[in-house]
């Protein structure tokens, strides 16, 4: 991972909290003082009383970790698994602090078939549910309470030496046919399905009430970012270090572990025992609410040693478990595609140092399939096209010009449909002012060529040009213009042979010599389309419908970000299913090319990294 983007994944949270209705999301956590009074009678079951004279004090204080081989922090004893071979944490990497727990955070057990003893199968967090009885975790301690697994049970707030009936809020099992798990999920994997290593295991109710009225709830929490300022807490089994299995909490930023849809964190003392425990973000103690964003988890079961841990960032895949078990619906009775996660390999050929070279980029359909390509002209002048399969990915590379010293004086450039043919086109202004259309492009290799203006013309000064269906009613031949004054200007009806009418939209001004990049796209989900900017303090925001009467509303996806100061290119097309040009695909500096599928006005799409970073 390359050291520029390493730093993207420390400091600004873009994740959209998701609360739960009875049958749809709602906007955001509430407090457990707002579930109606019918969740507080619940007929209790012989399983609670079963399961509270089965978990003795002594022997949940026997349970192992399903997770032991992170270490149990023994100490003057022989090293655990993780000591022998790790090399030691980075100096600077804080210490957890052990604490008496959050109410909706605890700890499952459960004996499983053909082992010995009972596990702790790891940590988990009651999380906001339709049945109020929902419970987040990790999919490598879910495995094991499912089918073969018996006298599960989850204990919130758990406190070592006590018995089940003398716990805080007292125990509650974990239901038959209750464990939801993604069936492309393998346990403690290294590969891609790794990403998929969080489950949701719905719990009976006990003499209290349902795990939510009583406990409170975080809110499950999908989002497209790496970067967040979270509290990690789990529940570590280490006799050395923590003999009364207390919990710990740390208070970190996030970064990303390359390669994967997954964050990571540094904090010591993370021992066995804290899988499936929550990232949170705006934890509130009185409301007992907060947005859960991760789970310890991921690449390996989360992490084999005690101070760097990963978390799986939930994306789509997360949210469709979390529909399945929210309605009780079995997921491995549904169609589920083999799953690309970014740990596959690279989407597009070639590592991050030859994606450097990548000196512009445009997106259209240059093929005529009703879908978009990615066109690149690279920094000796070959100039390539990258047809899109329609699913996110892209087929063979082809070759419209060899390398030549011609194409290298590429200024700027965009791709509209400006002859109306149903087939993208190529706008391209060189340095020395002249302004060309080449037609059709991809079917004739880089198409037929139409001056548009001069060498020497007023087009030198244009610092950035975007295509977009802004005034137009069926093709993309509208061209905004950035000026390097800081004008703004929006041409209508370009053409083979004309740039059409101009409609100034902002006058020379500082504010926008700031706009470093622009595209457009379909991010209000309409047919006009908006326009998105870079600016040079890395913030992006997007104008809802531009006209010839003006910018539209502008919208704020981040404010300034020091990450995406270093992204260098910017084009959105249509690479995903879903008919819009809302997929937004961005080349950083240190090569890495991720796309954001389904864009949004004031929020990124899901991410899926195309190019990897340069180590």
């Amino acid at each position: 991972m390359g050291s520029l983007r390493s730093g993207r994944f420390t400091a600004v949270a873009l994740a959209v909290a998701v609360a739960v209705t009875a049958s749809a999301l709602a906007t955001g956590p509430a407090p457990a003082a707002t579930v109606p009074p019918s969740a507080t009678a619940e007929p209790v079951g012989p399983r609670v009383v079963a399961e509270e004279a089965y978990w003795t004090a002594e022997r949940m204080a026997a349970a192992v970790p399903v997770d032991d081989a992170r270490g149990r922090g023994t100490a003057g004893g022989p090293a655990g698994p993780r000591n022998r071979a790790l090399p030691t944490a980075p100096s600077g990497t804080p210490n957890g602090t052990y604490f008496d727990g959050m109410p909706m955070v605890g700890t499952f057990f459960y004996r499983e078939s053909g082992v010995g003893n009972a596990d702790t199968s790891c940590t988990g967090s009651v999380v906001r549910s339709a049945g109020r009885n929902m419970v987040l975790t990790a999919g490598h301690c879910a495995v094991g309470m499912a089918g073969p697994a018996n006298h599960a049970v989850f204990v919130p707030q758990y406190r070592h030496g006590r018995a089940a009936r003398a716990q805080p809020f007292g125990i509650f099992p974990v239901k038959a046919d209750g464990v939801y798990t993604d069936p492309r999920y393998t346990s403690n994997s290294r590969a891609a399905v790794s990403d998929l290593d969080l489950a949701f295991v719905l719990v009976e109710p006990n003499a209290r009430g349902r795990v939510e009225k009583v406990t409170g709830a975080l809110a499950f929490t999908p989002g497209s970012t790496y970067e967040h300022r979270v509290t990690v807490v789990g529940y570590p089994s280490a006799p050395g270090v923590n003999p009364k299995h207390r919990a710990i909490r740390c208070d970190v930023p996030t970064t990303r572990l390359g390669g994967f849809r997954q964050m990571r964190m540094l904090c010591k003392g993370f021992y066995g025992g804290v899988s499936g425990g929550p990232w949170i973000k705006d934890y509130d103690a009185a409301k007992r609410t907060g947005k859960v964003v991760g789970n310890t988890g991921g690449h390996h079961g989360g992490g084999n040693d005690s101070w760097m841990t990963y978390a799986p960032v939930y994306g789509k895949d997360a949210q469709a478990l979390y529909e399945d078990a929210n309605a009780g619906r079995d997921p491995g009775s549904l169609s589920r595609p083999p799953y690309r996660g970014s740990a596959d390999g690279p989407l597009l050929p070639g590592p991050g140092s030859l994606w450097t070279h990548a000196r512009h980029i445009a997106s259209g359909d240059f093929t005529g399939s009703g879908r978009s390509s990615l066109l690149v002209v690279w920094t000796d002048g070959e100039v390539t096209l990258f047809p899109g399969d329609g699913d996110g990915g892209f087929l063979p590379e082809r070759r419209l010009a060899a390398p030549n010293a011609g194409w290298k004086a590429v200024a700027t450039l965009t791709a509209g449909d400006f002859t109306g043919s149903d087939q993208f086109d190529l706008m391209v202004r060189w340095d020395d002012g002249r302004m060309t259309l080449h037609g059709d492009v991809g079917a004739n290799g880089l198409g037929s060529v139409t001056e548009m203006a001069p060498s020497g013309s007023v087009w030198k000064y244009a610092a950035q040009i975007a295509a977009g269906r802004f005034n137009a009613a069926t093709y993309v031949t509208d061209l905004m213009v950035r000026w390097s004054d800081g004008e703004l200007g929006l041409h209508t009806d370009v053409g083979a042979g004309t740039l059409g009418r101009e409609h100034k939209l902002k006058n020379p001004n500082n504010a926008w010599k700031k706009a470093t990049l622009l595209t457009s796209g379909q991010f209000s989900g309409h047919r006009k389309w908006d326009l998105m900017v870079r600016w040079s303090t890395g913030a992006l925001s997007t104008y809802a419908g531009p006209t010839t009467r003006g910018l539209g509303r502008e919208r704020g996806i981040h404010g300034p970000h020091g990450t995406w100061t270093h992204s260098v290119l910017m084009t959105t097309g249509q690479y995903t299913g879903d008919g819009l040009t809302n997929d937004l695909v961005v080349r950083w500096s240190d090569g890495e090319t991720t796309l954001y599928k389904d864009t949004r006005a004031n929020d990124l799409g899901t991410e899926r990294m195309l190019v990897p970073p340069r180590p």
